[in-house]
């Protein structure tokens, strides 16, 4: 790993999305879990953070005025799926909207953490974490996005949104 301080923001990999039948599933969520999971185990391994940055709805958030109610706050659905599931120095962010920045302490963890650049992984490329991405490359974070470790609801979507932070903002598409 480099040198500057690097973190792993692990976005949405929660059950409302990841399982078969979910209010939000995104099927090929079940297909990045590997890699993903090899990524958490490299950067506890370093010594680095591994932030999960989930959603975690009440039943009146604007969200489920454009989705179904999903990640309602205490119900297995905001659950990390198991096999990704946090451990001791792990942190858990709860959003309650697409960025992981707004109304959470997620810059002020970073700050203290001294991080520098940003590895996002996660669900869905298209929304949560282009808009977590975004967020952090306008806050000054570096974000570096592993094609292998997102999952959207259609090839072309995560594709273009993937070239969006690319081309707009200078996120490392790897």
């Amino acid at each position: 790993m480099k040198t500057s301080r690097r973190a792993l923001l692990v976005v949405d990999m929660i059950r409302d999305f990841v399982d078969h039948g979910a209010p939000l599933e995104v099927p090929e969520t079940r297909k990045i879990i590997p890699f993903i999971k090899k990524r958490i185990q490299d950067f506890r391994n370093h010594g680095l953070p591994v932030i999960f940055v989930c959603d975690s709805h009440e039943p009146g958030d604007p969200e489920m005025s454009v989705f179904p109610p999903h990640a309602l706050r205490g119900t297995s659905g905001a659950q990390v799926v198991e096999e990704l599931a946090p451990a001791p120095g792990d942190i858990v962010v709860l959003k309650r909207t697409f960025s992981g920045f707004v109304g959470t302490s997620l810059e002020e963890i970073l700050r203290k953490e001294k991080v520098e650049e940003i590895e996002v992984v996660g669900c869905v490329t298209n929304i949560c974490v282009f808009f977590t991405s975004a967020d952090a490359l306008m806050r000054g974070f570096k974000v570096i996005i592993p094609q292998e470790g997102v999952a959207a609801l259609s090839v072309e979507e995560g594709q273009v949104a993937l070239q969006q932070l690319h081309r707009l903002f200078g996120a490392k598409i790897i």
